[in-house]
């Protein structure tokens, strides 16, 4: 599943570790994340969401037929 982590997180001038400090989250999850080799729980896509103000599909993009890794 693609997202845009990266892109929001530089957007907003968090580092990595601030990013993962504000989720609750370690730094190599937020990594796994931006390199989309991990899709989060709904919980923390929507802490994600709630901490840019945003909604969950608009930094989650979602294939139709895509599968869980």
């Amino acid at each position: 599943m693609q997202n845009r982590i990266k892109e929001l997180r530089q957007k907003h001038n968090f580092t990595q570790d601030e990013l993962a400090d504000r989720l609750e989250v370690s730094r190599q999850t937020i990594i796994s994340l931006e390199k989309e080799r991990y899709n989060p729980s709904i919980v923390l896509a929507y802490n994600i969401a709630k901490l840019f103000d945003m909604k969950i599909e608009d930094i989650f993009i979602f294939e139709e037929g895509e599968q869980n890794g």
